[in-house]
Formats: C-alpha cells, structure tokens, sequence
C-alpha cells in the first residue's frame, strides 16, 4: 500500500507536466513560427518477485512471474516541427518557408540563432532584423531610397530605387537546415540554438540540399491543433484524477490497517 502512494505519485507528478506542456501550446496557439511541444514519458523500473522462466519445481518453469511496477517519468519535452498554416499578409518583409529550414540570426552576443518566424522589419540603418532586433545572418542593408522589396524563394533580394525600373541584387538570404532539428535548443523569442543533439547547422541557398524555398508576403503561423491539444488536456486531467483516486484509496486502505488494533 505503501508502494502504491508513491507510483500514484509519479503519475500525478506525470500529468502535471503533460499539462504544463499542452498550456504552453495553447498559449502560442497564435505565436508566429511556434512548434507545438509533446511530453513524453517511461515507465519506471519494476520490482521483482517472481521472475519470469524460475524455476518452480524439476522440469517446471514461472511462465509468467511477479513484477510490479514503481511508476512514470517524463523522458523528453519534444518539439515537433511539422509545417504551420500559412496567412497572406502582403507585407514585403514577412517570409515563410515552405519546407525544411531555419532563417539565422545574430544575437547581440555575436551567436548565431535560428527561428522559423519571418516577420522581419527593418532597424534606422536599413538591416533586415526580427521584432527583437536581431539581423539577419548574413546581414542584409536595404537603401534609404528602396521604393519596392523583392525576394525570391532562393532567397536573392532585390530592390527598386529612386524611380528606377531595373532591379538590383543587394544581397541573399540563406538559411539553415539540421539533421536532428527535434536536438534544437529553445531559449524563448522564437529561437533556436544548435546542440550537440541536433547537429552543426547546413546552411545554403534556399530550394537546395533539402532545404524549403521562401516565399515572401506570408507568415507561418503555430502549428497548434487547438481541438488536439484541448482533448489532450482532458485526457491529462483525467489521468490526473484518476491517480489522485489512487492515493485517496491507498490512504484508505492505510487507515483501515491501522484501526486494526483498535
């Protein structure tokens, strides 16, 4: 009975971060370039009392055995970067990717960032930057006197200036893929930092090597299923209940042990 308070106690300890999870999806239901997180979770180890294939007499084997289980853990906060929705917004500076990939920033420490939101604008020196006002890696200057901004899905930037009707290169967005994109580290502001899990970045030409091509005036938005992660939530208050019902009956069972001696 005992053993039982403490495993309904990893369950609910379970649940409460599968729920810490799923509110911070729903929190980001409208975060622009959020990939939703998945609790994942393991049984813990089990207490031998029988093992299976003892031997119970000559010639006689436990088919079965006695293992009771100790519990639940979580293992793993997994983000899944399946593709978001994507709204027409007609702004210039707003990019998707359509595919696998990452736009790079630079941080102010001089780091290199990554992030799936494109809704970039531009700073007082003309640099392409995020809402935090971090560039664009490599670093991108558009002229005072630019009249239309046009970038096309491998990337390339071009600009109209000052009346002209021919267009001109000013630079190239590239961007990055990883081999274990799930290995990222979140640290907040739609960024992303490369570990030793997901692999050094493969940067290049968007449309090439496995990497999405960009298309501009659209954003991506989260990709939360609202109704997934509201059944989930129930499931998980469910699950929740259930193993408070757990210690409630063990306690029980405990005080009706010790009124034994009464």
């Amino acid at each position: 009975m005992i053993r039982s308070l403490f495993t309904a106690a990893t369950g609910m300890h379970a649940q409460s971060l599968n729920v810490d999870v799923i509110s911070n999806n729903l929190a980001n239901v409208n975060t622009v370039g959020y990939k939703r997180g998945r609790a994942d979770f393991q049984d813990l180890m089990y207490q031998t009392i029988k093992a299976p294939g003892a031997p119970s007499g000559e010639g006689v084997q436990i088919p079965t055995g006695i293992q009771v289980g100790l519990g639940v853990k979580p293992v793993a906060v997994q983000k899944l970067f399946t593709q978001g929705d994507f709204i027409n917004t007609g702004n210039d500076l707003d990019l998707v990717i359509e595919g696998d990939g990452f736009f790079q920033v630079t941080r102010p420490d001089g780091t290199v960032a990554y992030t799936r939101a494109g809704a970039f604008k531009l700073d007082r020196d003309g640099r392409i930057v995020t809402s935090d006002g971090y560039p664009l890696e490599p670093s991108i200057t558009i002229p005072s006197d630019a009249t239309k901004i046009t970038i096309a899905a491998d990337g390339r930037v071009t600009v109209l200036q000052g009346g002209s009707t021919t267009p001109v290169e000013i630079g190239a967005i590239e961007t990055a893929r990883f081999i274990n994109p799930a290995g990222l580290q979140a640290i907040g502001k739609n960024l992303f930092l490369a570990t030793d899990a997901s692999g050094d970045a493969i940067t290049g030409t968007p449309g090439t090597e496995g990497r999405g091509n960009l298309n501009q005036g659209f954003l991506e938005m989260s990709n939360v299923n609202v109704v997934e992660e509201l059944a989930n939530l129930i499931i998980a208050q469910r699950a929740y209940d259930l193993n408070s019902k757990a210690v409630q009956a063990s306690d029980e069972m405990l005080q009706t042990a010790a009124a034994l001696r009464r």
